[in-house]
């Protein structure tokens, strides 16, 4: 059975204080009420990662990464290997989101050099992959998703795959506080669920985990959850909030 995932990408907000407490109240509203099979990850910045991780340790949920270098330790002055996100108890790492790609010239060739070092220590990578507006109006977002899977996915080994989460994340929807509907969610995610049982089979392809995100919220999530291909949600605003993350994941209740 595909793992349920609710991933929260806190971006770069929060002071330490503030992402101290909210972790504990995460951690509260988490012990009153939550699924039993569904994995709760933080992703907070990389400053606030051992305390995340402390915290996550001893109340049943996962701290992630928002990034990591594509190379192995040694001169990349500001850059974090995955060697150093290991060992500060971090289970995933976000790779290829929409931000990284835009802002900071990240290509599908880096990426996949990223998803090898996660991989290589043991890190779940969550691999970002979507369509901006005009690629979506002009009809081109099933090529455009089909190159990003292909070009950073499809190369790895079956046993690797295996290891590795996706995210389809429409870019159009990314904090803009529109939605995919359910049915473009579903199609979405039931393309990429196909482009992997092309390359690796059927069985691989069923038990992959493809979350869902772009201004998932309170209101729209269980809508989105109950797709049949939809395991799940990487958050972005939503995740900055106690109570609106731990909602969020409680739509799997539904």
């Amino acid at each position: 059975m595909r793992k349920k995932i609710v991933a929260g990408n806190w971006k770069m907000n929060k002071t330490f204080s503030e992402a101290e407490g909210l972790l504990f109240d995460i951690a509260d509203l988490l012990s009153e009420s939550r699924p039993k099979d569904v994995e709760v990850v933080v992703c907070p910045p990389a400053i606030y990662l051992e305390l995340a991780s402390d915290i996550a340790q001893q109340n049943d949920f996962s701290c992630g990464a928002q990034n990591l270098s594509q190379y192995d330790p040694g001169a990349y002055t500001g850059e974090l290997s995955a060697e150093m996100v290991k060992s500060a108890g971090v289970k995933y790492v976000i790779l290829g989101h929409s931000e990284r790609r835009t802002y900071f010239g990240e290509n599908d060739e880096i990426i996949a050099a990223k998803i090898s070092q996660a991989l290589k220590h043991d890190i779940i990578p969550i691999y970002c992959c979507g369509e901006v507006l005009q690629e979506r109006e002009e009809n081109r977002h099933f090529d455009v998703v089909a190159e990003q899977v292909n070009k950073a996915l499809c190369h790895f080994a079956n046993h690797e795959i295996r290891q590795v989460v996706i995210a389809y994340e429409p870019v159009w929807a990314i904090g803009t506080g529109k939605t995919a509907t359910p049915a473009q969610a579903q199609e979405m995610h039931a393309y990429i669920r196909s482009l992997i049982s092309r390359h690796y089979g059927q069985e691989t392809a069923e038990e992959m985990s493809i979350l869902y995100g772009g201004s998932c919220n309170p209101g729209n999530a269980a809508e989105i959850f109950e797709q049949p291909d939809v395991d799940g949600g990487l958050i972005g605003g939503a995740s900055l909030k106690a109570d609106d993350f731990v909602k969020i994941i409680n739509s799997f209740k539904k």
